[in-house]
């Protein structure tokens, strides 16, 4: 087996691990990033506050959804991230030897010390993610759907609460039927919603072309990964360099250390482009909220003017806290469940070769 495929199986099984330790945080974010509060001077219709903190939201999406409201959409988020690591890993890895050849042989020509510099890494990681993005974008818009209709149901539901009582104020219902209506409307329980549901959705809303929205903030945010990429391959080759400078028997890296750099370098990742994340949520998450122009994004320029004006700067940072929780420790997890696989896979092959050279003596 080559070592991309290695490599891409393995990242596949890290990153499956971790999404389901973290999930319910990538819930919460979600829904955070998505959440619409006009600042003081905006035209946009004041919006109830979300609850502040990330475990009294998840405390009451608990109490208000049950525990599986913290895991809505996990099937095909599951399905994305196997399929997101393995392409990304696969293909990261096949770049990575690529751009190590091509170091090898520039060190024959007498440039370089045979290893890619941080420009290679982050065209590496950078490739690696613009295939992973194109290919798995339409698994991420149904996952983030699937994160927000409890939010959005709520949203709507708001709305025609509000536009009855505005009804009512102007004498055009009567007390008895306003009361009627808003039991009516009190009474109206969440419609099923699943991946069927949410992929019809997304194509009855904009077609086709519906699965690949936010696809511009997505392929610009391939630099989180080259970032994350270039900080940790980085730190690994300078810790192994300072490693292989002491006892033989100390140079292999542990899990500990791979945990820790593989938290560094996600944090340092996620703080540098988070706004892009914010944005991209809102483009996947249902427009119709409400049927308020303000809330409408036509695409990625729309949604970040509208933003500024309506929200302020503020709403580009909305849940970073809980996604620096969620992602680094998603990825500390990941990096140091492929690095164990493809230890173990070494270990198992290399075993096997033995007896099997025993054998044929």
């Amino acid at each position: 087996m080559s070592n991309a495929v290695v490599n891409g199986m393995a990242g596949a099984g890290g990153g499956i691990v971790a999404q389901i330790i973290t999930y319910p945080l990538q819930t919460v974010n979600t829904r955070q990033q998505t959440e619409r509060v006009a600042k003081k001077d905006s035209t946009l219709p004041p919006a109830t506050s979300p609850a502040r903190g990330t475990l009294v939201q998840i405390f009451q999406v608990i109490k208000s959804e049950g525990l599986g409201g913290l895991y809505s959409g996990l099937k095909p988020s599951l399905l994305g991230t196997a399929a997101s690591q393995g392409i990304y890993y696969s293909f990261y890895q096949a770049f990575k030897n690529k751009a190590e050849a091509i170091a090898a042989a520039n060190r024959k020509k007498g440039r370089g010390d045979g290893s890619p510099g941080m420009l290679s890494w982050l065209l590496v990681a950078a490739l690696a993610g613009s295939v992973n993005v194109l290919l798995t974008n339409p698994i991420w818009v149904l996952v983030t759907r699937m994160q927000t209709h409890t939010q959005a149901e709520r949203k709507i539901v708001e709305a025609k609460r509000e536009a009855l009582l505005k009804e009512a104020s102007e004498n055009v219902l009567t007390r008895s039927s306003l009361q009627d209506q808003l039991a009516a409307l009190d009474s109206v329980k969440p419609r099923p919603y699943g991946t069927l549901q949410a992929a019809c959705e997304v194509f009855n809303e904009s077609g086709i072309t519906g699965f690949w929205k936010g696809i511009i903030p997505t392929l610009i945010m391939v630099c989180n990964p080259s970032i994350q990429f270039m900080i940790y391959e980085t730190s690994l080759k300078y810790l192994r360099a300072k490693r292989a400078t002491r006892k033989q028997h100390l140079k292999d890296i542990t899990a500990l250390e791979i945990f820790l750099l593989g938290a560094l370098a996600k944090l340092g990742a996620t703080v540098s482009t988070y706004p892009l994340l914010v944005v991209k949520s809102r483009l996947q998450a249902k427009q119709e909220i409400g049927g308020n122009i303000s809330l409408r994004y036509s695409g990625t320029l729309d949604a970040i003017v509208k933003m500024i004006r309506y929200e302020g700067l503020s709403c580009f940072y909305k849940g970073m806290s809980t996604k620096i929780v969620q992602s680094v420790f998603a990825a500390s997890v990941l990096f140091m469940i492929k690095e164990e696989l493809v230890k173990a896979y070494a270990l198992v092959t290399n075993k096997s070769q033995k007896i099997l050279s025993n054998v044929a003596k």
